[in-house]
C-alpha cells in the first residue's frame, strides 16, 4: 500500500497504479478463495485485538476478507455507469448507485443495493485514497463505520465498493432544501452525534491509534434508523507512538473543520479530530455551516461567530436552528453546547477525549429521551430553508437528492 503505512512522521509517496500494483494487489490477492474473497497482508501496524475491550461489538481484524469484484460486474452494476446513478463525486471521482445481483443465474430482485466509488485515471489524489481506503477501512469493523466489501483493480481501472446507507449524510438533513428533506428532531440530532462520536472514539483508543482527519458532516452516513457511520477514509492516518505528541503532515481537509493548531503549523494531534467533532456539534444545534461566505461579514466561520454565544443560555436560544421551531430540551441543548465548547478548546490537552465525549453524550442522549415525548418523524413538516445556498458538499456513498458541486479533499491554505 505504499508508504501509507510507514512512519506516522511521514506523508504517503506520490504513487501512480503501476508503483502500487505488486505491493497492494499482491498482498490483497496472495490469499485469493474461490468465493472472490481475499486477504490482507498479515503484516500489520495494527493490534487484532485492540480496542475490543472498551468497544465490544467493534474491532481490528487481523485477516480481513475483502471481495475483488470485476470490472464487468460493476459495470453492470450501476448499468455502466450511467448519469443518473451518479450519487457524488469528489477528489477521487465519480461514486455511483448500483444493484448487485447474488449469482447471475438467480431470479430477478435478490441482491443489494451498493455504492461504488471510481476513479478518476487523472486523480493523483484519488489513487492515494483508494490505498488508504483499503489499508484502514479493509481492517476496521465497527458499528459506526461504513462497510467497505470490496475493491476492483483491473486494466488500471481502481474501484471500491461500500454498503449503501439509505438516509443520505448529516449534511444532507441539516442543509438541504426541498419536500425530500425534512428537520430532524434534537433528539434525533444527539443520537446521530453520539454514533458519530462512537466511531472516532473506535479510532483513537485503538493499539496504533487512527486519526481521521476529515470529520465533518457530509462524512457522517446514516442508516435507515438515522444510525451513524463514518465514511471516506482517504485522509486518515495512523497516530503518534507512545514517545510523540503528535504527527507533521502535510495540511490536509476542509476549510472550517480544521483544528487551529494543524492549520498553523502541520502538526496532527489525535484531538485534532476533536475539533472537528465540536465544528459538527455546533452546525447540528445551528443548523448552520461551518464555512459560508453568503453570511454577514464577520460571521462566514461559524466557530469564530458562535464561540461566545455557546457558553450563554440566552444567546444560544437566538442561534438554534430555526426548523426546530423551539421544541427541544432547552437544558439538554446547552449541555451540548457546552459540550461542543470543550472540544473547541484552542490547544488540544484542554479538549477532552472522544470516550469522555461518548460519555456525555450518552447522558445526554438518555436525558433528551426523557424530556421529549416520542413524535412520528412524518407529522414534522417539511424543511423550508430561507436563504440557504445550494449544497455544495455530497457524501459519496448515498443517493442525491438534489444537483451539488464536488466535494474534493484539497490542501488546507495555511
Amino acid at each position: 500500500m505504499g508508504n501509507c503505512c510507514g512512519s506516522p512522521a511521514e506523508e504517503p509517496a506520490s504513487v501512480t497504479p503501476d508503483h502500487f500494483t505488486s505491493e497492494v494487489i499482491s498482498q490483497t490477492t496472495s490469499n485469493t478463495t474461490s468465493s472472490g474473497g481475499s486477504n490482507l497482508s498479515r503484516n500489520s501496524r495494527f493490534s487484532a485485538s485492540s480496542g475490543d475491550e472498551a468497544f465490544p461489538n467493534g474491532q481490528i481484524l487481523a485477516h480481513p476478507s475483502l471481495k475483488i469484484y470485476t470490472f464487468s460486474q460493476l459495470k453492470v452494476a450501476t448499468k455502466n455507469f450511467r448519469v443518473d446513478m451518479v450519487l457524488g463525486e469528489g477528489g477521487f471521482g465519480k461514486v455511483y448507485k448500483g444493484w448487485l445481483e447474488e449469482k447471475p443465474s438467480s431470479r430477478s430482485g435478490t441482491g443489494s443495493v451498493i455504492a461504488v466509488k471510481k476513479l478518476n485515471s487523472e486523480s493523483l489524489q484519488g489513487v492515494e485514497e483508494w490505498q488508504s481506503e483499503i489499508h484502514f477501512l479493509g481492517r476496521l469493523s465497527h458499528p459506526n463505520l461504513v462497510k467497505l466489501l470490496g475493491y476492483c483493480y483491473e486494466d488500471k481501472e481502481l474501484l471500491l465498493v461500500y454498503e449503501f446507507m439509505q438516509k443520505g449524510s448529516l449534511e444532507n438533513h441539516l442543509f438541504g432544501r426541498g419536500s425530500a428533506v425534512q428537520p430532524l428532531p434534537m433528539e434525533i440530532r444527539i443520537k446521530i452525534a453520539l454514533g458519530a462520536a462512537r466511531g472516532l472514539a473506535f479510532l483513537h483508543t485503538s493499539d496504533k491509534k487512527v486519526i481521521y482527519r476529515d470529520f465533518k458532516a457530509s462524512n457522517i452516513l446514516l442508516d435507515g434508523s438515522y444510525n451513524a457511520k463514518l465514511s471516506d477514509f482517504g485522509l486518515a492516518k495512523l497516530g503518534p507512538s507512545a514517545s510523540q505528541s503528535h504527527v507533521t503532515t502535510r495540511v490536509m481537509g476542509t476549510y472550517g473543520y480544521a483544528a487551529p493548531e494543524y492549520m498553523a503549523t502541520g502538526h496532527l494531534y489525535v484531538k485534532s479530530d476533536v475539533y472537528g467533532f465540536g465544528v459538527v456539534l455546533a452546525e447540528i444545534l445551528t443548523g448552520l455551516r461551518a464555512l459560508d461566505p453568503n453570511r454577514p461579514s464577520g460571521r462566514h466561520n461559524l466557530v469564530d461567530w458562535v464561540k461566545p454565544y455557546l457558553a450563554d443560555r440566552r444567546k444560544l436560544k437566538s442561534l438554534m436552528d430555526s426548523n426546530l421551531e423551539g421544541k427541544y430540551p432547552a437544558k439538554t441543548v446547552f449541555q451540548v453546547a457546552q459540550l461542543a465548547l470543550r472540544c473547541l478548546g484552542p490547544e488540544p490537552k484542554c479538549r477532552p477525549s472522544m470516550k469522555e465525549v461518548v460519555e456525555t453524550l450518552e447522558q445526554l442522549k438518555a436525558s433528551s429521551e426523557r424530556a421529549i415525548e416520542p413524535r412520528a418523524h412524518s407529522s414534522h413538516p417539511l424543511a423550508h430553508r430561507r436563504g440557504q445556498e445550494p449544497l455544495h458538499h455530497r457524501s459519496p456513498l448515498h443517493q442525491r437528492q438534489e444537483k451539488g458541486q464536488a466535494n474534493q479533499h484539497s490542501p488546507l491554505a495555511r
